[in-house]
């Protein structure tokens, strides 16, 4: 992996690619926006990382005996967690036991000074600690309340726990992943993943509506929902046909040629044919052989999928001839679309994002690591791709800041107090909290 110049993260792409150097205190979308979330894991910190990549100040709140388990799922950077470094940019962060009366007050002053407010506890311990939807905007009508379960309110799965995995396999996705003999989940934390963009959107699309009414909401975002909305194709095409999708490992189910094949030195390239005018040009150009555009055997892209074994066959005959750089030369000279099967690290110095200036060098406790810029690309302004915190980094600043909260948080009509929450400590569990 290349080094990233430090300078990098002092400046700012301009539309011709070229580098300007970043007004300090320039303007970001969310600048004016305070976040609060207690949260651990993926969904929650992913929603919460690009609004602080925004622009907003995202306060997160962890537990005094460790923090976001999050920290410690491994120590690959720095002796930091890959997770915690990709997912908390930006962010501060405060321990709090919020079921201790101080750290409550905190908790409940920090509330009443944000926009929104976030978090991903186990099923039913918002409502044990106070901190659920009604109760909280009870007394702070403005505020945007976000919650992130795995199967949301109601149900027969209400209380049922919820991890990336077990999404996977509750959708469906798992049997549409892997190879003819054995299923397999998705290589990242799609479920994770999935839920937190949804949240991120529901919550700056509540923040849009709340500039002509000046009203918050109540936002509630499930795994399920998620996962499954994207889980969509797959399922019209069981219930519809009666058969379960194919499971072809790293080639597409449906459509052919789409996948892997050998080149003569033993790299892999990828390829796909989208349309019967690249399947001719394929034949002629590429493979050099304008009989086979015609063949019965793969007449249109039904008949290609149902014989993909010859024609898999035939091609990387073709390619035996060839290294993989020929066969991308000779791909890309006939505008098929092609990829090589590089390794997870190599996307930092990919040349495409090199040539766009897109890696920037982000802090961590432990030291500097490259971060990739979100993907969206606005000519005003630069992400802000703050330093990644240690755990209880800012707790000594923040517990000054909200010492002397606003009456709100110590009133007693305010559902927050320590003094007012509908359980007392006895009722509630160590599980209650991320």
């Amino acid at each position: 992996m290349g080094a990233v110049p430090e300078d990098r993260a002092k400046t700012t792409s301009t539309p011709d690619g070229s580098l300007r150097p970043e007004v300090p205190g320039a303007s970001l979308p969310l600048a004016d926006v305070t976040v609060v979330t207690l949260e651990q894991a993926v969904a929650a910190p992913l929603a919460t990382r690009h609004l602080a990549d925004l622009g907003a100040r995202v306060i997160k709140i962890e537990r005094p005996d460790g923090g976001d388990f999050a920290r410690h799922y491994d120590r690959t950077v720095h002796g930091e967690s890959s997770y915690f470094v990709w997912l908390n940019r930006g962010k501060e962060s405060i321990t709090l036991d919020v079921k201790e009366g101080t750290d409550r007050v905190v908790l409940n002053a920090m509330i009443a000074a944000a926009d929104v407010f976030v978090h991903n506890l186990a099923p039913g311990a918002a409502q044990r600690l106070g901190l659920d939807a009604e109760s909280v905007r009870t007394g702070h009508p403005g505020l945007i309340h976000c919650v992130i379960s795995g199967y949301g309110s109601g149900g027969p799965y209400e209380r049922k726990k919820a991890y990336d995995l077990l999404l996977q396999c509750e959708t469906g996705l798992v049997l549409t992943t892997g190879s003819p003999t054995e299923p397999a989940k998705a290589g990242l934390s799609i479920a994770d993943i999935a839920t937190g963009m949804y949240a991120f959107s529901g919550i700056l699309t509540a923040l849009y509506e709340r500039r002509a009414t000046g009203e918050g909401a109540s936002l509630h975002i499930a795994m399920l929902d998620a996962l499954g909305e994207w889980m969509s194709q797959p399922a019209y095409f069981a219930a519809f046909t009666g058969e379960q999708p194919r499971r072809t490992g790293a080639r597409h189910p449906s459509i052919a040629p789409y996948g892997p094949h050998r080149a003569g030195d033993g790299a892999t390239v990828f390829l796909g044919i989208q349309n019967e005018r690249e399947w001719s040009r394929f034949c002629h150009e590429v493979l050099g052989r304008p009989e086979l555009a015609t063949d019965p055997r793969f007449a249109c892209n039904v008949d290609r999928v149902a014989n993909v074994e010859s024609l898999t066959a035939i091609i990387e005959a073709a390619f035996a001839g060839w290294g993989v750089n020929e066969v991308e030369v000779r791909l890309e000279a006939a505008e098929i679309a092609n990829a090589r099967l590089r390794p997870p690290q190599e996307i930092f110095d990919h040349p495409q994002v090199v040539a766009r200036h897109r890696c920037r060098q982000v802090h961590t406790p432990g030291g500097p690591a490259p971060a990739l810029l979100p993907p969206v690309i606005d000519p005003r302004h630069e992400s802000a791709m703050g330093a990644v915190p240690a755990l209880g980094e800012h707790s000594a600043a923040l517990r000054a800041e909200f010492a002397a909260a606003q009456p709100w948080a110590h009133s007693a009509s305010n559902p927050l107090d320590t003094n007012s929450t509908p359980a007392p400590p006895s009722a509630r569990t160590t599980s209650d909290l991320p």
